[in-house]
């Protein structure tokens, strides 16, 4: 058996992706999210261990990383990857919106990370969060996300100045537009007005990407696997983008390539 590792948020998207890669090189992953059976269909397709549990719950974080050490003997890596996006500025945003969403894309790594980490210093593992390009780059209308994202950003890297005297490594991945089912679902709401279909609104929102196309779960797991592992043994701290250029353009030059006007 490899490493010992759990993976939040693994039932679909970049968790799954991650569980799918780390099982095929021999490690142990345990996923863990709130939806049994999509839980279930990537523990059956990809080796992983499916372990239900709700991430923003103090208790079932702790019976989950417990149980884990308990069953396996130690815990040598965790991938925070469980998120929410609920959409709105300020004013359209409920108080259910932002704790929500505050709860599950920040909280609940504080709770991971309060439960892991006497495991992971014993270890001298890794942690590694999934934040967003949305933490380095203002975007309109997901202010609760843009916020809790930023917020995780900085918790992690909280963890690598902290923990790392410790031999404890924590890191993050901010991907772009990756093609998982929250984007999907996004790519709905955006296209719909506009008649585009979901090839379409994809083509559309990463037209400014210098790659011109998002991402895969598989592309974003090759970064959280290589960020745990041993050929990133000196990488603490470190906040890697996985969004094909998208945070490297000045708006204010975009104008002089493209035809830039309100919708």
């Amino acid at each position: 058996m490899g490493r010992v590792l759990i993976v939040t948020g693994g039932g679909s998207g970049i968790g799954a992706a991650v569980a799918r890669a780390g099982a095929a090189r021999g490690d142990q992953v345990v996923i863990c999210g709130r939806r049994k059976e999509a839980l279930d269909r990537v523990a059956a397709e990809s080796g992983a261990e499916a372990r239900v549990a709700d991430v923003s719950s103090p208790d079932a974080v702790a019976a989950l990383v417990n149980g884990v050490v308990a069953t396996y003997g130690r815990l040598d890596g965790v991938v925070a990857n469980a998120g929410t996006l609920r959409n709105g500025a300020v004013l359209e945003l409920s108080d259910e919106d932002w704790d929500v969403t505050l709860r599950t894309n920040l909280t609940s790594v504080f709770l991971l990370a309060r439960a892991a980490l006497p495991y992971l210093i014993e270890s001298k593992g890794s942690l590694v969060s999934v934040s967003s390009v949305a933490a380095l780059r203002t975007p309109l209308g997901v202010a609760a996300y843009a916020t809790s994202k930023a917020g995780l950003t900085m918790l992690t890297q909280t963890i690598a100045a902290d923990y790392g005297p410790r031999g404890v490594r924590a890191n993050v991945v901010c991907p772009g537009w990756i093609r998982t089912e929250m984007s999907d679902e996004e790519m709905r709401h955006f296209g719909e007005p506009y008649g585009l279909g979901q090839e379409e609104a994809y083509d559309e929102v990463t037209r400014l990407v210098p790659q011109r196309r998002p991402g895969t779960p598989e592309e974003a797991a090759a970064a959280v696997l290589w960020l745990l592992g041993p050929e990133a043994s000196y990488v603490n701290g470190s906040v890697l983008s996985v969004d094909g250029g998208t945070a490297l353009l000045d708006p204010g030059t975009v104008a002089f390539d493209f035809e830039v006007k309100p919708r």
